[in-house]
């Protein structure tokens, strides 16, 4: 990431610079920075967990078709959980809910906002169903997805940088964030030039050594049952609890603390008791990806993505003219 000499002004040696642009128009069509990340964080967590899912024994690219339901839920989930939880930025004095065309509209998802623990809730949803559908068991799918998982989120906070968007507190140090003026998050009365703490920075950060914990952790205790996909939560989670106490933008607040840290708090309690749960239910490994009686591949099945198996290469049988001529030289040869 590039480094710039901050103004003077600011008292600090150095900051993040924010991205001058959020999106670029390609024709009549805009395309905003936001939903790149989003895009490519979901191509990767399908690469990852297809990988994963295919080592395990399960038919290749399985994984797409729990992914036709589990997406596109989880973003109406992510995107529902948002405005439930800023009530007061959508439905509040002179908000523009329900017009797509204006900003400020629950459906503009293409301004940001939508939340991570929504998406895990529509995405377990999706996957279940998906799961079902598929035959594949819904534990050892979160297994496999939870390393691609914390992958995309870090992938995805870059969207939140382009949209100079949940940032944290004032700061001087010397990593803090510029971010362009006006913005309605930032608090009145600071002077001009304030930086930031860089919680989409933070989060990055520990969401790939998530990424590595979870697969390290995985091999060296053979973690099956839905055990690493606790790992996943809890290791997020607990960093949300910080990143969460850390930004400034609005949130909703039940009993002192923002709906998230909430939410992050029930993540990783979660994550234990999914841990715990499993581990005293299933102590020894996965028999199958598959559920019982739904195996992916019949005895003696092709790979449909060999097309070489579809190639017969053994001798060609016996004609009749080959027997006949046989048979009734036979007897000129004794």
């Amino acid at each position: 990431m590039t480094f710039a000499l901050s103004r003077a002004a600011s008292g600090v040696l150095a900051s993040i610079p924010s991205p001058s642009i959020s999106y670029f128009d390609l024709g009549p069509l805009r395309i905003h920075f936001y939903a790149l990340c989003i895009v490519a964080g979901i191509i990767v967590a399908v690469f990852v967990t297809n990988a994963r899912l295919t080592r395990r024994g399960a038919e290749k690219w399985v994984v797409i078709d729990i992914c036709l339901l589990a997406v596109p839920i989880a973003i109406v989930f992510a995107r529902i959980y948002h405005v439930v939880t800023h009530l007061g930025f959508y439905f509040g004095p002179g908000s523009n809910p329900w017009n797509p065309f204006q900003p400020g509209s629950v459906w503009a998802i293409w301004e940001g906002g939508i939340a991570i623990y929504g998406a895990l809730i529509g995405g377990a949803l999706g996957a279940y169903l998906g799961c079902k559908w598929t035959g594949i068991r819904f534990w050892t799918f979160a297994d496999a997805l939870a390393p691609g998982l914390i992958i995309a989120q870090a992938m995805g906070r870059f969207g939140n940088w382009f949209n100079q968007e949940l940032f944290g507190q004032p700061t001087d140090l010397p990593w803090g964030l510029e971010i362009a003026t006006p913005n309605s998050a930032i608090p009145v009365g600071l002077p001009a030039g304030t930086l930031f703490q860089p919680t989409f920075l933070y989060e990055v950060i520990w969401n790939l050594l998530g990424a590595a914990v979870i697969l390290w952790v995985g091999k060296r205790f053979t973690l099956q049952w839905g055990k690493q996909f606790a790992v996943y939560l809890v290791w997020y989670s607990a960093g949300r609890i910080v990143w969460e106490n850390i930004r400034i933008d609005p949130s909703d607040i039940i009993l002192g603390l923002r709906t998230n840290v909430w939410a992050a708090i029930i993540g990783v309690v979660l994550g234990v008791v999914i841990f715990i749960v499993q581990s005293r239910r299933h102590k020894g490994l996965e028999p199958s990806p598959y559920q019982p009686g739904r195996e992916g591949k019949a005895p003696g099945a092709v790979d449909s993505t060999d097309p070489t198996d579809f190639v017969d290469v053994s001798e060609p049988p016996a004609t009749n003219d080959t027997v006949g001529t046989s048979a009734t030289s036979s007897p000129a040869t004794k």
